[in-house]
């Protein structure tokens, strides 16, 4: 958030936020292959606790540059493409070592679930949060306040005891270029965490991106049936709020009814039970996301496009949470940090190339149409691997 008002105060251009954004793309397919050669190679915590060190230092130095005025567009840049190659190497490590911390894969269900319950709640307030503090005290508290939140991650690796040995090979490791591509190599020959990933890819570079176009949603297809929400909370007569930018509260709402959505899925994951059928579940997240979504697109009721919105946060983490655990469940020990590189490469490398695609269909042929013709063929993949690979539908 306060990156974007920094960037947008100083530049005044869209074409640079969606830079900043690029910029946080470039150092993902590099940089997470060798977070994933790391993690099989040295212990998790120590790899977290370096990385989760340099991206304090990273917003301590955007937080400088911000207070003392001195910073330019071109430091922001340059702060995002560093945060985006931490971030690469941060991720493989970090999701894999929910194995260690957990003993073992009985409760990895429950672990993922209630890490994806903690995210999606930050993604909910976060937001509102920091709109509240870049307003009240400028962009560069809000840098300093994110370097502080690293010191409590950090404290608590530190505080990290009885951990279980991790499962690291004793004998030599190869050199990391064919270390990295045996891991590439390994799940091209496992058909399942192929189809797993493949899935996420699909649903991330066309389904996801919807959530790049709901500003445009807000402010047009729905902007008069949700005049009576704003109304009755900004602008009536017996108004219970006093709103400096009514205008803005539709898409936070349509945002605050994504996030709880997804908590409520991330919940309901992380209560099944040890033999719970997964593999139904993320077949209900693969076909029922893309279809909430060509519902969404043609609705012209606010109220129904809040509850839609709802069951798109739930079937977006019914999806995304169930298949980070079959994927851990799938790989093997010491392949783990080389698989969840890839996972991870699909996941945010497809989600920020999707937002780039939808915003280009959307300024040809509008908003409802990019997002419905990537609904469409989301849930024309689902349907085919439903019928071609029943096993995914199977695994618990």
């Amino acid at each position: 958030m306060a990156q974007q008002v920094l960037v947008y105060r100083l530049t005044g251009s869209a074409i640079s936020l969606g830079i900043v954004s690029f910029m946080t793309v470039i150092p993902l397919l590099p940089f997470s292959f060798l977070g994933g050669s790391l993690a099989d190679r040295l212990p998790k915590r120590n790899i977290l606790l370096i990385t989760q060190t340099l991206m304090l230092l990273q917003a301590l130095v955007l937080a400088g540059l911000t207070w003392t005025g001195i910073v330019r567009v071109w430091h922001v840049y340059l702060m995002a493409f560093i945060l985006g190659m931490i971030k690469a190497v941060d991720m493989p490590p970090r999701q894999s070592f929910v194995v260690e911390m957990v003993e073992g894969k009985g409760d990895l269900t429950s672990a993922i679930g209630l890490n994806s319950t903690i995210q999606n709640s930050a993604k909910t307030l976060g937001p509102a949060i920091a709109g509240v503090v870049v307003a009240a005290m400028g962009e560069a508290v809000a840098f300093f306040l994110n370097s502080l939140s690293f010191v409590a991650v950090i404290a608590s690796l530190l505080l990290m005891r009885n951990l279980p040995k991790s499962n690291l090979s004793t004998e030599e490791h190869p050199p990391m270029i064919p270390h990295m591509l045996d891991g590439v190599r390994y799940v091209f020959n496992q058909q399942t965490l192929l189809v797993l990933m493949s899935l996420v890819a699909v649903t991330s570079f066309l389904a996801r991106p919807y959530q790049t176009l709901l500003p445009v949603f807000a402010d047009v297809m729905l902007k008069g049936s949700a005049q009576p929400a704003v109304a009755f909370l900004c602008t009536g007569e017996h108004h219970i709020l006093t709103c400096q930018a009514p205008e803005a509260l539709p898409l936070g709402m349509l945002l605050s009814a994504v996030g709880i959505g997804a908590i409520i899925g991330a919940i309901l994951v992380a209560s099944l039970p040890a033999r719970a059928q997964r593999g139904r579940m993320l077949t209900l997240g693969n076909l029922g996301l893309p279809v909430l979504l060509l519902g969404f697109v043609n609705s012209q009721v606010f109220l129904l496009s809040l509850f839609l919105m709802i069951l798109v946060g739930l079937g977006q983490v019914f999806q995304n949470t169930l298949a980070n655990t079959l994927v851990q469940i799938t790989a093997p020990d010491q392949l783990r940090g080389r698989v969840m590189s890839q996972y991870s490469l699909v996941t945010q490398g497809m989600h920020q190339l999707g937002g780039l695609q939808a915003g280009f269909v959307a300024d040809w042929i509008g908003a409802p149409l990019s997002v419905g013709i990537g609904a469409a063929i989301s849930l024309l993949y689902g349907i085919f691997v439903f019928i071609r690979y029943p096993r995914v539908r199977d695994l618990v």
